[in-house]
């Protein structure tokens, strides 16, 4: 439901409505809030379980990216997809300039704890809840954080944010400020246990600091936020540099130590993968994450490895591998049935491509959260589930149902007689059939697609699909386009099959709405690359978002999978067991790994 007031209106209402004191409620505020059951660490906690707090401070770190940057506000929807690193929301480098109301532990599957709030409360229906500004935060010109800049900064979300910033906070039918540092939000029936989690998360901008007339354009100019670092230099397209504040406020918030430890961060841009990669081997970047075993085991013979001073090193998580694949547009009819994509996801031979292309290092992809207990890969459903799934008969395939499904297992060979032949026949009953040496459909037409990639390592996959979809006559081009193209392309949905990753977490929620639910199947800009619209995904991801005890969402979380997998929106291809990161050895990082795995801003530098 949409709110009763027209966007712009909320500071004034909020400013009238400042004295009112907010309705009784038997809970306390408290330093953090969870999905599921309470926080991890006590409110006198003195840093993160992980981190290193006697981190040594100073020097400089330099990243290197691939693309390209031409914006500095991170949260509108023009220039989204090329705003500079760093600044906000960014899961490698972190909130280097914008910060917001709560931080989320990277050492929990979903808690939230305080940093520009000192303090949250809420109900147990969650009907509402009540953030107290830290009377201690200001921004980088020293001027206070205020309950008013939460307010304009949800105007500004919401005329001219990023969809999923309009979703989160669709609920909210009140937003007011109580007392000085207070700011409340009352729900109406839509919100979930997931809402005050997800509100705790927004950026807070400083109104002073913009013009709301021309807030949604692209900005080259200095961003101002409360991060613990102001953007020293820009240049565009290239490179941006980040100084650490020196009088940040939160240095000695508890959430905060052991983080931050450079007095200067560098983000430099390359045109290609490539290119980035021999800035490493140089020097003049001094981390590389690696996602390619293939160049994990060939590209490292430089001196830099030999002699040690570049150290290559693996990380176990407890996080979900993330869910990599060929994504099927289902607006296009060719797609539109469920068999046709069961039988072409067969024909993408893993083995051989694992083999020929990856020298074994992968494992195959049978999950949307694959490695974790949210996976109903290999274990039949539970009576919870199966209650939860029952007014969906048809949405779960019986294979998954019972925990035998797994996806094909070919002899490597990149031409399986036996698989061919059981996906020819699901074509055939899908209507297809031989016209020579092509396979045609209703009217002769041929099946074929194209393939968008944007990189020479997804050309190398999507030209072994190709390949192995050739021998049933199906016709299929690759086509590699530039960057924004591609983003273009895939904002518009004007595809037929891209290659993407899903990222997976602990704690999924409303970010699945984004993905598959259906009021984001026809919205351009957002994640629901596959078209999908099912009245079965859109119930389990309000299971999921509702579940109060972790068993439940537990339950909630495996019957969605098992929704997603029988659909074969996505075809798995593969995942490493584990992170895999490149780095000059003066880098350093602290001893334990977190749940999520490695942490970038914990690291610092032993030397300058």
């Amino acid at each position: 439901m949409r709110m009763p007031f027209a966007v712009g209106t909320i500071a004034a209402i909020a400013l009238i409505t400042s004295s009112i004191t907010p309705i009784a409620a038997w809970a306390e505020p408290s330093h953090a809030i969870a999905m599921q059951g309470e926080p991890a660490l006590p409110a006198d906690f003195q840093h993160l379980p992980f981190v290193n707090p006697d981190a040594r401070q100073g020097g400089t770190m330099r990243y290197g990216v691939y693309g390209s940057f031409d914006n500095l506000n991170p949260v509108i929807v023009r220039g989204a997809l090329t705003t500079a690193r760093g600044i906000w929301f960014d899961r490698q480098f972190g909130n280097l300039v914008f910060e917001p109301l709560m931080q989320r532990s990277p050492d929990e599957p979903f808690t939230m704890y305080g940093l520009l709030a000192e303090t949250v409360e809420t109900d147990p229906e969650r009907s509402f809840v009540e953030f107290r500004l830290n009377p201690d935060a200001k921004f980088s010109d020293g001027k206070p954080v205020r309950p008013e800049d939460v307010l304009f900064t949800i105007d500004m979300l919401r005329e001219h944010g990023r969809p999923f910033y309009a979703n989160w906070l669709r609920p909210a039918t009140t937003i007011e400020k109580v007392g000085d540092h207070g700011i409340r939000f009352t729900f109406d029936e839509t919100a979930d246990r997931e809402t005050p989690l997800l509100i705790s998360g927004l950026p807070v901008l400083p109104e002073h600091a913009f013009d709301r007339e021309t807030f949604e354009r692209t900005t080259l100019k200095p961003v101002i936020g409360s991060g613990p670092y102001v953007i020293d230099d820009v240049r565009p397209g290239q490179q941006i540099t980040y100084r650490k504040n020196p009088d940040y406020w939160g240095a000695d918030l508890p959430i905060k130590q052991g983080y931050d430890n450079y007095e200067t961060i560098v983000i430099d841009y390359y045109r290609d993968s490539n290119a980035q990669f021999e800035a490493f081997k140089k020097g003049n970047s001094f981390v590389y994450l690696e996602g390619d075993p293939a160049h994990w085991r060939t590209a490292y013979d430089f001196p830099a490895v030999a002699d040690g001073r570049v150290v290559k090193e693996t990380f176990e998580t407890g996080a979900p591998s993330n869910m990599l694949g060929f994504v099927f547009n289902t607006r296009r009819d060719k797609f539109a049935d469920r068999n046709v994509r069961r039988a072409l996801a067969m024909l993408f031979d893993f083995e051989w491509a694992n083999e020929n292309l990856y020298y074994g290092a992968y494992q195959r992809t049978a999950s949307f959260f694959q490695n974790s207990e949210l996976s109903s890969a290999g274990i039949p459903a539970s009576e919870a589930e199966k209650a939860l799934l029952e007014p969906y008969p048809d949405a779960v395939s019986s294979d998954v149902m019972d925990g035998s499904y797994e996806p094909t297992v070919s002899d490597g060979s990149g031409a399986d007689r036996t698989v061919l032949r059981e996906a020819l026949r699901l074509l055939k009953e899908a209507g297809y059939d031989f016209q020579g040496r092509t396979l045609v459909g209703e009217g002769g037409r041929p099946l074929s697609f194209e393939i968008l990639t944007q990189s020479p390592e997804q050309e190398r996959m999507a030209l072994a699909f190709q390949r192995t979809l050739s021998r049933l006559g199906i016709e299929v081009s690759i086509r590699t386009v530039d960057d924004s193209q591609y983003q273009a392309r895939k904002n518009a949905y004007d595809f037929d099959l891209i290659i993407t990753t899903y990222s997976a977490s602990l704690s999924p929620g409303a970010e699945q709405v984004n993905r598959w639910g259906s009021d984001s199947r026809d919205i351009e800009g957002f994640y629901n690359f596959a078209g999908t619209a099912d009245p079965a995904i859109d119930a389990l991801i309000k299971a999921m978002v509702s579940a109060r005890s972790r068993e439940d969402f537990v339950t909630a979380v495996r019957a969605y999978d098992r929704v997603l997998v029988s659909g074969h929106y996505v075809i798995p291809l593969f995942h490493l067991p584990e992170q895999r990161l490149a780095r000059w050895s003066f880098i350093k990082h602290p001893e334990t790994t977190p749940l999520y795995g490695y942490q970038l801003p914990s690291f610092w530098r032993e030397e300058n």
